[in-house]
């Protein structure tokens, strides 16, 4: 699934190989939800906030409401810039609190999160947690942060620091841990558990992240009908959620083989919601109906949203990917993947450095990238595919073979282009 998971934080597991082949969507389910109009950017309680804030303002709860809600529009439209107001008001926050700073160098930190500011967001962690307020709030905080960091091992530290069964933020945590280790069972049990936690509190906003969540370590498990269900009840909570939308889509593709469907359902998130990634996904499919204009001007749509400096380094990962597997720029995808490693030293962000090399002719040096740093540590298909191709040009067949048992079990994932490179390895 090349581009539906790669930016969002769940690592992906290869799919059980009794994979329902049955088709499981049906367009009744979902059309409703396909008629939409713009977010609304603005409201009644926002603006009473905001008019608060003054030049040289001291208004320290108008800035973090304020954040608040920038942060609640970019996850409704997907632009950037909204997250970006977000971050301007919560560093104002950071500023001027003498009470409750830690409060707000958590929110900044996980603002930083979403724009792959790992580093900046560790050492605002770090220092809510010398204030020794909201002590479980900041080692959940540094959970998130040490994974995202491929820091596994303190990860863990923190995971073990909150380990309470009855509180939803450890469930979650502990089922992206297990799901690293490549435990789908375990992995699948906690979000379960985690979702009941979220219904009974009848807390929409986790209910929603439960069942996105969730249906997507369905479709890892190959419970296809699962994961669409849960889908279908996000958008049932919030129909407006372009997260269930795309993961429908990607059933009606992947699974399903439409790929006139899964771009029709796209079409409808991307008239009102801007995250780039979308366009890949839309060049993807359009590839593989053969239809190269379509692809193309997708691909068009992405570079020139990329050209918008906000994004930063968020998109890094994507454009290495682009670069490698499609525009053959594979020097410029390994200046990325490096700078992608001293950042974010994660096996994603090996993979790509190792394909870098192997796709400008080094092998030697894309072998040892995958022995120290790869092999072992992930069971994301996509990773696994490189894997093999590397050790197949290095003359490491049983390696290969291996692999490929791992991966015949992972087309859903990868997508329909996939099989037959799988086959070919």
């Amino acid at each position: 699934m090349k581009y539906l998971f790669l930016f969002v934080p769940l690592l992906i597991l290869f799919s059980c190989q009794n994979s329902e082949q049955a088709q499981v969507t049906n367009q009744k389910d979902y059309n409703k939800f396909l008629v939409s109009s713009p977010s609304r950017t603005t409201s009644k309680y926002y603006e009473l906030w905001n008019s608060k804030i003054k030049p040289d303002s001291m208004q320290l709860t108008s800035f973090g409401i304020v954040a608040g809600e920038y942060n609640r529009y970019f996850q409704n439209t997907g632009d950037i810039t909204y997250l970006k107001k977000a971050e301007q008001a919560l560093e104002k926050a950071v500023e001027i609190a003498a009470i409750g700073k830690a409060g707000y160098e958590r929110a900044l930190a996980r603002n930083y999160i979403s724009q792959h500011r790992f580093r900046e967001a560790l050492t605002l962690a770090e220092d809510a947690r010398k204030w020794g307020s909201g002590v479980e709030d900041t080692q959940s905080l540094l959970f998130d942060i040490h994974m995202e960091l491929g820091n596994y091992s303190k990860a863990e530290q923190y995971l073990d620091s909150i380990k309470n069964m009855s509180q939803f933020g450890y469930l979650i945590r502990a089922a992206k841990w297990n799901d690293y280790k490549g435990d789908l069972d375990t992995t699948i049990r906690f979000m379960e558990m985690a979702k009941q936690k979220a219904e009974n509190s009848k807390n929409s906003a986790l209910m929603l992240w439960s069942y996105t969540n969730i249906a997507d370590y369905y479709g890892h498990a190959g419970k296809i009908k699962e994961s669409y269900d849960y889908y279908l009840k996000s958008l049932q909570l919030d129909p407006r959620s372009a997260y269930a939308k795309k993961g429908i889509a990607w059933i009606v593709f992947s699974h399903e083989k439409n790929p006139e469907e899964a771009l029709r359902i796209l079409d409808s998130v991307t008239k009102n919601y801007s995250a780039p990634d979308y366009y890949l996904l839309k060049s993807e499919i359009a590839a593989f109906q053969k239809n190269e204009l379509e692809s193309l001007a997708n691909l068009d749509k992405y570079y020139m949203a990329m050209q918008n400096p906000s994004y930063g380094d968020m998109y890094n990962a994507y454009n290495a990917s682009l670069y490698l597997e499609q525009t053959g720029q594979y020097e410029k995808a390994l200046m990325i993947a490096e700078k992608e490693v001293e950042n974010r030293p994660t096996p994603h962000s090996y993979d790509l450095l190792a394909y870098g090399y192997l796709k400008i002719g080094k092998k030697d040096k894309a072998l040892q990238v995958v022995e120290d740093y790869i092999e072992g540590k992930t069971f994301e298909p996509n990773i696994l595919y490189h894997a093999a191709e590397i050790y197949k040009a290095n003359g490491r067949m049983s390696k290969v073979v291996e692999l490929k048992k791992e991966l015949s079990g992972a087309a859903y994932e990868l997508g329909p282009d996939m099989a037959s490179r799988i086959t070919k390895l």
